[in-house]
């Protein structure tokens, strides 16, 4: 059979992003599809776990277009089950175990998936009773099945696809389209509510395809570790090395000795991480002896990695990377070229992926030229086809000539790089997470002790950026302790990285003429001290 038409460099561009584990499993049937611990999955046995799932879903009533939810740690359950939802036309919905009952229930509100796969518990934390609080928050009907540390009920569910056979399964992936969607991504608006973006099996296929071969990293072996809602985790961390016919090596949690670890033992060919991941790892005294010469690319983005972090990458002799992407857009907006010097990685996210049609579109609506400040927007198929349920949002996002409004602003220099300026919106980046200072406002103003809260992004050594509050208390209420109250409170109510690493009571706020809070000058009070 000839190889379908490949996006550059040798890696295959398929119809569906559930095609690639049987693509591999003919092809490299020795090589390996992942590693967990101290267990190695080829491809052959990588495709027949997807199957099963895929006949357990279809067993359960899956049909197209429903959505299946799996929360839990990055691990190879939580990607079988994603791929298998796929390959049948359903859409996958990722939940991070780290978000509060409430959160959960926000989206499965949203969702409203028909089975929701979650791991029973993870270093102590019971996440299948989190995950029951939050169906009776949410109103939640669908099926709940558990993994992990008790293996019953993850085996009755699989069990009831024995029923469902070859032809019934081949005629249910064959009814699956490029253009129907795979997967909703979860990005909060500015209200703070979800709003989830619909991505396309060929956007998937495209963007991460097109990543894979600008990079040379097919057959290579990537770490995952970042949170399953995260289309850094779906996508470059687990579909680009698939789509390449390389290796995942998953990691629950983020473990810089442990990553040292495995690039030291050969295992690891790439590191694709947030900054904030790599300046911990530079930080090891393990670092300095760890054996790098196998490995082809370190490569970040979600912000701007610091240069003395770039120098200690760079005594390491490999290629170095800087990206810059977002969940609505599978792959990457941009990238660097080979040999990028330290300017292009520290003050550009590099050239436009080629083939993405990528303008920048000043206030007045005329396109900038190179130097010029504006809007960053996009035009190609692989972007996202709709917000889920929000016709409103998937209207306003795009302009009138079909371009999609990033709501960044950068400008393009002379040699066709990108440097991102700032946002046309509030949110800001703290660790690589998107942070929207309206979800922790209204967090904060739920408290029956707060009358206003207002959430500014500072800079942080550390994680680039970090949320501070300002709160006006309510009437009556007394300033002392109530920082250290409403610290508790968003505790248990917001993803720790959502959470304000500050908090500070004051009387009054600066205010525009239509009584909202002026944040332009909040933040130059900040930067006053």
């Amino acid at each position: 059979m000839a190889d379908p038409a490949a996006a550059a460099g040798g890696t295959p561009l398929l119809p569906r992003i559930s095609d690639y584990p049987a693509y591999w499993a003919e092809r490299t049937p020795g090589a390996a599809a992942f590693f967990f611990g101290d267990a190695r999955c080829d491809f052959p046995r990588f495709r027949d776990l997807i199957d099963r799932y895929a006949r357990a879903l279809v067993a359960a009533g899956v049909e197209k277009g429903d959505r299946v939810s799996v929360l839990s740690t990055p691990r190879p359950e939580f990607f079988i089950a994603f791929l298998a939802t796929a390959s049948i036309g359903g859409i996958w919905v990722g939940l991070n175990p780290r978000y509060t009952p409430g959160e959960i229930a926000r989206v499965l509100a949203d969702a409203a998936p028909s089975v929701v796969l979650a791991l029973a518990s993870f270093e102590g934390e019971d996440l299948r009773g989190r995950l029951v609080e939050a169906a009776g928050i949410a109103a939640f009907s669908g099926r709940l099945v558990a993994f992990g540390d008790t293996q019953d009920e993850i085996d009755a569910f699989l069990r009831g696809g024995d029923a469902v056979d070859d032809d019934a399964l081949a005629a249910r992936r064959a009814a699956v389209t490029p253009d129907d969607p795979a997967l909703i991504v979860y990005t909060s608006g500015s209200t703070g509510e979800p709003k989830g973006a619909l991505l396309t099996h060929f956007g998937l296929c495209h963007g991460y395809s097109v990543q894979t071969a600008h990079f040379s990293l097919e057959g290579a072996c990537i770490v995952c570790n970042l949170p399953v809602n995260h289309i850094g985790c779906v996508g470059d961390l687990c579909c680009a090395p698939m789509v390449g016919g390389g290796a995942i090596t998953f990691m629950e949690r983020f473990d810089p000795q442990g990553i040292l670890a495995a690039i030291d033992s050969g295992q690891v060919h790439c590191m694709l991480g947030v900054p904030t991941m790599l300046q911990l790892m530079t930080e090891l005294p393990a670092f300095a002896t760890t054996d790098f010469s196998r490995v082809r690319l370190i490569c970040w983005g979600g912000a701007a990695l610091p240069r003395n972090v770039l120098a200690k990458l760079r005594e390491k002799s490999c290629r170095l990377g800087v990206t810059y992407g977002m969940s609505e857009v599978p792959g990457s907006i941009t990238m660097s070229a080979a040999g990028a010097g330290d300017d292009e990685l520290t003050q550009t996210v590099g050239n436009p992926t080629v083939g993405l049609d990528l303008i920048l579109v000043a206030d007045d609506g005329s396109v900038c030229a190179p130097g010029e400040e504006g809007e960053v927007r996009l035009k190609h198929p692989s972007i996202l086809s709709a917000y889920y349920r929000r016709p409103e949002a998937t209207a306003e996002a795009f302009d009138a000539d079909g371009y999609f409004r990033t709501g960044d602003v950068g400008v393009l220099d002379e040699a066709g790089n990108l440097r991102l300026v700032g946002r046309k919106k509030e949110m800001f980046k703290s660790g690589g997470y998107n942070v929207y200072p309206r979800e922790i406002e209204v967090c904060l103003e739920q408290h029956p002790d707060v009358a206003l809260a207002a959430v500014i992004g500072v800079p942080d050594p550390l994680f680039q950026e970090v949320g501070h509050a300002y709160v006006i208390p309510g009437q009556g209420v007394a300033h002392d302790g109530l920082a250290e109250r409403l610290a508790d409170w968003c505790r248990e109510r917001l993803a720790n990285y959502k959470r304000p690493k500050r908090i500070a009571v004051s009387a009054e706020l600066p205010l525009l003429p239509v009584g909202k809070v002026d944040k332009v000058a909040l933040k130059r009070r900040h930067a006053e001290g």
